[in-house]
């Protein structure tokens, strides 16, 4: 069977190489100058269809002056490990002002940089730096909310009920007899009701904490603001945007609200009881709408500025949103949550691929990123855990196996980054880092942990700012100070975990992400294709790309062997003289 999606019109610029038959690479260590490639986005407008996309969490990426909070010079200059690492672009996640409510994604000032981690100018040179690297850069748009501390809100609430500042938000009444009760029964996604109520008596919607109010796109004047904050970003040269809960912009607010009973409760699970569109706060139809028009601006500037939806909805509506008219590609989050199974990841692949097809987009895939467990863990966790209740437990009930968690993660990457489309990648998970899932309660800083009454303690440890070196109080992560304290604890694991521990290392972690993304760059054609071979045994997936490569990904128990050909690369140790293929291992084979 081929699946074949909307082909790339732009063949990557590289030639094919042959890569190493084991997990080592000779690339040059992290800190070393790496070669230049110079930025080829104005001679391919689709770069983003098959491109490897990392993502930084600014704040836990590096720290450039001591103060235990990453900034943006010191994520300018770490560029060169990603240059190295191969990757196409860096990601940002929000970067903006805020009092970190929600870890950023509280705005307060949509066209500006946050005092602690740096100013416009250092944006600029950030941007630069990265483009001279051959990096394209993509940050974090916040379109569903704002801060409470927003100039808009904060005009809104001096400006008292039925005002044009209080319509720029979703303001109502309350019910019952003195309007003490919420105006409706919706619930926050990280727990409890979605309306906070103002010393006035009126209520204001917020699908997530209460510091961060739900914007009115109803309201005109919204719409026309973020139109100057995309224009203002792509001015500075960003080369795309990443839409955060890009299906919850348009809401039905008809009056009286729609109680919602048992689907009351935030987050996709919400959608599953109700008919396509027909939700009142997620995935209307209207919302198209806006990304419609956002695509006319994306499209005036040279090349076409790129965008992906942050959309937790069903596959089939999801990929409405990556539609070539609309924002181009869509976060798949089915495979994310797919189990490390063969039958169920092929069910997974194809169907993305099929869609992607419909819609005209690549296909995304992506294993870890700032709001889930890290795969290095999740793979491991025992089929049926909780993991609000594993990582209340501190990340022992149950107990992890953290050998097969890194078997199974190096070899589920291996197979993300053979797909045909656009792989992201989440900081650390190129050092095969696990989720650290005993942070005391008194750290934790995510907002779920109070929201919910303790009963979740959030995505604090996936979070959790990056070693760089074995030694030092936090691991190379600042440079300015030998004694930083990072604002969130790192374990003393994390030592041999480090970018320095694992440089040059064969076999190690980082060292197969090199490899990888170098072979893979050379394997890559025009074409987004993928054919799966028959004969696979069980909880084996076996397919083949165009350019005579095929990949084989073991996900059962026992060694199967391997079909004939030369191994590019593999996720780990090949068994009888390289002709088996071991449990929880993937390869990368030339025919």
């Amino acid at each position: 069977m081929t699946v074949r999606p909307t082909p790339s019109h732009n063949p990557p610029a590289e030639p094919a190489t042959t890569g190493p038959a084991t997990a080592g690479s000779t690339d040059a260590p992290a800190p070393t100058e790496p070669a230049i490639t110079p930025d080829l986005s104005s001679r391919d407008p689709n770069w983003w269809r098959q491109a490897v996309i990392y993502q930084v969490y600014p704040r836990s990426f590096a720290d450039a002056d001591g103060d235990g909070l990453g900034d943006l010079r010191g994520l300018t200059r770490r560029l060169a490990h990603l240059a190295t690492l191969g990757v196409d672009a860096v990601w940002l996640s929000p970067f903006y002002p805020s009092e970190l409510a929600d870890g950023g994604y509280d705005v307060a000032d949509y066209r500006d940089v946050d005092p602690r981690l740096g100013t416009l100018e250092d944006f600029d040179v950030m941007v630069a730096e990265a483009h001279r690297l051959g990096l394209k850069v993509l940050v974090d748009l916040v379109p569903n909310h704002s801060s409470h501390q927003h100039v808009w809100f904060q005009e809104a609430l001096r400006a008292g009920p039925g005002s044009p500042a209080r319509d720029r938000y979703v303001f109502r009444d309350g019910r019952g007899r003195g309007g003490e009760l919420p105006p409706s029964d919706w619930h926050s996604v990280f727990g409890g009701s979605a309306w906070q109520r103002v010393p006035d008596g009126q209520w204001y919607l917020h699908l997530f904490a209460p510091e961060q109010p739900d914007l009115n796109w109803d309201n005109e004047e919204v719409r026309d603001d973020f139109r100057t904050t995309l224009r203002f970003w792509a001015d500075r040269g960003v080369d795309g945007f990443r839409v955060d809960v890009a299906h919850a912009l348009t809401k039905d607010l008809t009056e009286p609200l729609r109680d919602l009973g048992d689907l009351a409760a935030g987050g996709d699970e919400a959608l599953e009881g109700m008919a396509p569109g027909e939700h009142p706060l997620y995935d209307r139809d209207e919302v198209h709408e806006i990304y419609r028009d956002w695509r006319k601006i994306l499209d005036s500037y040279s090349p076409p500025r790129m965008a992906v939806a942050e959309a937790w909805v069903p596959g089939e509506r999801r990929v409405l949103y990556a539609r070539p008219d609309e924002l181009g590609q869509a976060f798949n989050f089915e495979y994310l949550r797919t189990p490390w199974d063969a039958e169920e990841l092929r069910e997974v692949i194809t169907s993305a691929l099929e869609q992607a097809r419909a819609a005209g987009a690549s296909a995304t895939w992506v294993l870890s990123n700032h709001d889930v467990i890290r795969h290095a863990t999740r793979l491991a966790l025992p089929p049926g855990t909780d993991p609000d209740a594993w990582l209340l437990s501190g990340g022992r009930e149950p107990a992890v196996d953290a050998a097969l968690g890194l078997r199974r993660a190096r070899a589920s990457t291996l197979l993300m980054l053979a797909l045909p489309g656009c792989a992201y990648l989440y900081q650390g998970e190129e050092l095969g880092l696990p989720e650290v899932a005993d942070l005391p309660a008194d750290v934790l800083r995510d907002p779920i942990w109070e929201q919910t009454g303790h009963a979740r303690k959030g995505r604090d440890g996936c979070r959790v700012p990056l070693p760089w070196t074995r030694g030092g109080a936090d691991f190379g992560f600042g440079f300015a100070s030998a004694d930083g304290t990072p604002w969130l604890p790192q374990p003393e694991w994390f030592s041999e975990l480090s970018v320095e521990a694992q440089d040059g290392v064969d076999g190690s972690a980082l060292e197969l992400y090199r490899a990888a993304l170098r072979v893979r760059r050379g394997l890559l054609s025009a074409d987004e294709s993928l054919t799966w071979l028959d004969g696979a045994a069980p909880g084996v997936l076996h397919f083949s790309r165009p350019g005579g490569w095929q990949v084989v990904a073991n996900t059962g128990p026992t060694p199967v062997p391997l079909p004939t050909g030369r191994t590019l690369l593999a996720s780990g140790p090949l068994d009888g003289g390289g002709t088996v293929l071991p449990p929880d291992t993937t390869v990368w084979l030339k025919a």
